[in-house]
Formats: C-alpha cells, sequence, structure tokens
C-alpha cells in the first residue's frame, strides 16, 4: 500500500514538473520601457501603453526612468526595448542622428506638440521679439526646466537670434509648475519653457509666444521608437504601439489626475476603464 501511495505521489509530482516546464517555456519576456521622469506627458503616456501592454497582451512590463539621451542610447543598444518620449524632428533632432541606423521609429503616438516660450493668456506680448521691450515687466528672467532638455538649448539660441537681455534659469519640471503656479496665484507675469501636451494648459490660461525666426521649430510629434530586435522578441506589443496614438485632449485627464497625486498605474488605468473602445481599437 505504502508502494502504491509513494508511486502515486512521484507519478504527480511529474507531471505537475511537465506543466510547470511548459510554462517557463512559453513565459513571455518581460519588455523595459524608457520615459522621461520629469516630463508628464512622458509618464502618462508610458504608464497608459505599459498597462495595456500587460492587461490585453500578457507581457510584463518595466517602466525604467533615465534621461532623455540615455534614453536614446539604452533603445538603440537593446538595454531598453522601446520609447514612447521621442520628440521630432526638433527636440530630439540630435538624437535622431545618432541612433536612427540602430532604432525603429513606429510613428507618432502624439501629434501636433509643441516647445517654446509660455506666458499667461492674458500677458501684453505676442511674440518672442516683444519680450525685450518688456524685461522689467518680466524681470529679465525666463524659468526653465532641466539644464540639458531640448527646449531650454533652443531658449538659449533664441535669446542670441532676438537680441534678448534675460537670464535663462535652470530648474526642473515640478520646479518650473510650482514657480508657475505661484505666480498665477498672485497674478503676476512669468515666462517659463514649456511643451504641449502639457497638463498645465487644461489648469491655468496660457499662451506660446510666436516664434517667427523658427528656433523652435515648428509642430513637432512624439513617437514610438523601439529596438529593432522587438519584431522578434514580441510582435504583439510592436503592433499595439504602431496603432498606440493619442487624440487631441485625450492625454488631459491623465495628466491632470498624476499631478494631483494619483499614482500613474491608477490614473492609466481609469482613463484605460473609460476608453475600452479606444483600447480595443489598439490591439486587435
Amino acid at each position: 500500500m505504502r508502494l502504491i501511495r509513494k508511486l502515486l505521489v512521484l507519478s504527480a509530482f511529474g507531471a505537475v514538473a511537465a506543466v510547470s516546464g511548459g510554462v517557463s517555456a512559453d513565459t513571455k519576456p518581460t519588455i523595459k520601457i524608457g520615459y522621461v521622469e520629469g516630463w508628464d506627458d512622458s509618464v502618462a503616456t508610458s504608464n497608459v501603453a505599459a498597462r495595456v501592454i500587460e492587461k490585453r497582451l500578457g507581457y510584463q512590463v518595466q517602466l525604467v526612468p533615465v534621461a532623455a539621451g540615455v534614453m536614446w542610447q539604452g533603445v538603440a543598444r537593446g538595454d531598453l526595448d522601446a520609447t514612447l518620449s521621442a520628440w521630432l524632428p526638433v527636440t530630439h533632432g540630435a538624437y535622431w542622428t545618432n541612433f536612427k541606423s540602430k532604432v525603429v521609429d513606429l510613428g507618432p503616438n502624439f501629434n501636433d506638440a509643441k516647445i517654446g516660450l509660455i506666458v499667461p493668456e492674458n500677458a501684453d506680448v505676442t511674440t518672442v521679439g516683444d519680450l525685450e521691450a518688456k524685461k522689467s515687466e518680466f524681470g529679465s528672467r525666463i524659468v526653465g526646466i532641466d539644464a540639458g532638455a531640448g527646449v531650454m538649448q533652443k531658449t538659449s539660441e533664441a535669446i542670441k537670434a532676438y537680441g534678448l537681455d534675460y537670464q535663462l534659469m535652470p530648474s526642473s519640471g515640478s520646479a518650473m509648475t510650482a514657480e508657475l503656479a505661484r505666480s498665477e496665484a498672485a497674478s503676476k507675469p512669468i515666462i517659463v519653457t514649456g511643451w504641449k501636451p502639457h497638463w498645465m494648459f487644461a489648469k491655468y490660461k496660457l499662451k506660446f509666444l510666436d516664434d517667427p525666426k523658427k528656433v523652435f521649430g515648428e509642430s513637432e510629434h512624439v513617437d514610438s521608437v523601439v529596438n529593432p530586435e522587438l519584431e522578434k522578441k514580441a510582435p504583439p506589443v510592436v503592433a499595439f504601439l504602431k496603432k498606440f496614438q493619442w487624440k487631441p485632449g485625450e492625454i488631459d485627464s491623465v495628466m491632470l489626475a498624476t499631478q494631483g497625486g494619483e499614482k500613474p498605474t491608477a490614473a492609466a488605468d481609469a482613463w484605460i476603464g473609460a476608453h475600452a473602445d479606444r483600447v480595443d481599437s489598439w490591439v486587435k
């Protein structure tokens, strides 16, 4: 009797081992997506895409916060599988030139993006060239973000191109919006370096200054860029990323929720739950 029990246990164990071996052999790879932590649109887009990939396609996703240059290098080398935060053709133009032979651009996930100088809607200036005559009003300062950001480089070029006697103040994305919030609360004029999409346009009445010399370039687009090996590693993920694209205004609620203190994954899940048809169109 003992021998029969032992044989049954061994047989059951062997069956379980065989099943587990089959599962591990079919385990899908983890997808690594690089994003820029201080950019609200990058956080929102990356989290929504990650949750769709996990919940609808069955892959684990690791979101990796990095600086823009490291992000591009990581995708080119294969340390990262993808980024959904490639600003082209101007903001990340230098990175594209360096890495375009080692990455694949799957196309825009957000059209009509823009970088430039932003002021309150009621400010008595229309173009970047108007700022010199109003420097006392703005304290001869432009509140910036991270020193190495593309919009900061372009702002330095704009200061020279338009002959502005202004100081560009580096800070961070969160520090810039905190100073914007203080100025808005006190109804004080301010100039910030900024971009669209961004939650601040949903919260405050703001405008871009016209740039007749096109220092900041024309309208931009934010693209999904992947390592070439991802097509072999996870074909359904590549198929999804080719279709994943925001419509105007869709990303705003995700950015605002995150800015208001909600966890990015929770904000992403809420958006996905409320837009099942859109998600279905991406993963068909």
